[in-house]
């Protein structure tokens, strides 16, 4: 992220200093004596750019405060009343038809179970113990140290192309953002989630079978068990193997999620202004059955919800300048003029294409390009553009931060198939992304 950061600023610098020798003032080739007022060159452009986005970054930030202490509220009352369990009971039984070579009662099962969990409700602070927590554990039955195993490669390939029930941050920006339909996105990220999870699941399966792992792995001669010092949160993993639902209720569940792709595509911007109060009513709902102290559970995930908006202003301000001064130097309009005949053949504005690009690379760097997106009037949360570019950032994960992360954790060094097969998801998901936002909000 450091060198993109820096790239973009040189590229807008370099532009708007190119653009500032060849400028002409207006009035000049006429004999004018001054230009008006009103006129910047490019550089005063550029620097009026810059402060005026920092200032609407923080603006930004304050305005989304409101929005995700709501949605973290309700979430902290899902998670007391134990939502999570609820999802990972579920999911438990095909967990151990992927996973054959992880006993169904090894703790790295509970513990992936509950990360898949966690990031289904778009939890991603709690999906990252329980991420780490499950590599130290599947490192135990690695007789390769340094090499990531099949288990280690399928699990990173689900992880970044995770099924998403709740995209709460993009919501959230959204609604920030001034849309009137932030919810709108729950079918489409639903759907990419889906198509990518597959893919991933798939090239894992095809791509295991290129690498023959007695001949190409060296078992090592040093077997290192790191501490399990994540995860620590109270929760307590589903690690008994009897921790699930009967198969049939598993497969009722999956089918039901898999019944609801056809349905988003046809009912989709009929149901989506009744996601959000339904979502609310069912959530805290949810927590009264299961004798959760509803609002008290509600304020103790606002609380988290305003250090978030807080805490993301940096990143925030960062991002938003740079794009900022990208848009101002009159780069960006040369950048979408040079693919926009590409892009458009594949039904992606030219304007997503940097989120596309950026998504597995930064979180928060995407993060700040979607709200850079869907805060220009010319663009907003509510059109085509702001649809896709919503969930690109729901559907997507940042694929090099969580291999380096999960895999520095136990110290992987070969990683084998995992980048593939996660970068394969990656492009499923954009693609899917396009397909289904040009299905529902082509229109707009």
């Amino acid at each position: 992220m450091n060198g993109i950061f820096f790239v973009i600023i040189l590229i807008a610098f370099a532009v708007a200093g190119y653009r500032q020798i060849t400028w002409i003032p207006p009035g000049a080739s006429s004999g004018s004596s001054s230009a008006p007022v009103d006129a910047l060159s490019p550089m005063q452009a550029l620097a009026t750019g810059m402060v005026e986005t920092a200032g609407n970054s923080v603006t930004l930030a304050i305005g989304l405060i409101g929005v995700m202490a709501f949605f973290l509220g309700l979430m902290k009352v899902a998670e007391e009343g134990g939502m999570l369990r609820v999802i990972a009971k579920t999911i438990r039984p095909l967990m151990v038809r992927l996973f054959p070579e992880v006993p169904a009662n090894h703790p790295a099962m509970g513990a992936m179970i509950m990360n898949m969990s966690a990031n289904a409700l778009g939890l991603g602070n709690a999906a990252t113990p329980f991420g780490i927590r499950a590599m130290q554990e599947l490192d135990k039955l690695n007789p390769y140290k340094g090499t990531a195993t099949n288990a280690m490669a399928l699990f990173l390939a689900i992880n970044t192309s995770s099924v998403t029930l709740l995209p709460t941050g993009v919501i959230a920006l959204r609604a920030a953002a001034g849309s009137t339909d932030p919810a709108g996105i729950l079918p489409t990220t639903l759907f990419a989630t889906v198509i990518s999870t597959t893919i991933a699941i798939t090239m894992c399966l095809l791509l295991r079978r290129r690498w023959a792992t007695a001949e190409e792995l060296t078992p090592a001669e040093d077997v290192v068990e790191l501490d399990a010092e994540w995860a620590d949160d109270g929760e307590v993993l589903p690690e008994a193997a009897d921790d699930s639902y009967p198969t049939w209720i598993s497969a009722v569940a999956l089918l039901t999620i898999a019944g609801l792709i056809p349905v988003t595509i046809l009912y989709g911007r009929t149901i989506s202004p009744w996601i959000i109060p339904g979502l609310t009513v069912m959530l805290l709902g949810f927590g009264v059955a299961k004798r959760v102290r509803v609002y008290e559970a509600f304020v103790e995930g606002a609380k988290d919800g305003f250090n978030v908006a807080i805490r993301i202003i940096p990143y925030l301000v960062a991002i938003l300048v740079a794009v900022g001064m990208f848009r101002s130097s009159g780069a960006l309009e040369v950048f979408i003029s040079a693919i926009a005949p590409l892009t458009s053949l594949v039904g992606m504005p030219a304007e997503a294409l940097p989120m596309a690009l950026l998504r597995p690379l930064s979180g928060s760097g995407a993060y700040g390009v979607l709200a850079s997106i869907i805060q220009d009037p010319s663009i907003g949360p509510d059109t085509y553009a702001g649809y896709l570019v919503s969930t690109l950032q729901g559907s997507t994960e940042t694929t090099f931060y969580v291999l380096a992360v999960y895999f520095g954790a136990v110290q992987i060094r070969r990683i084998r198939y995992a980048l593939i097969a996660a970068l394969c998801a990656d492009a499923a998901g954009i693609a899917a992304a396009v397909f289904i936002c040009s299905m529902l909000y082509g229109g707009l």
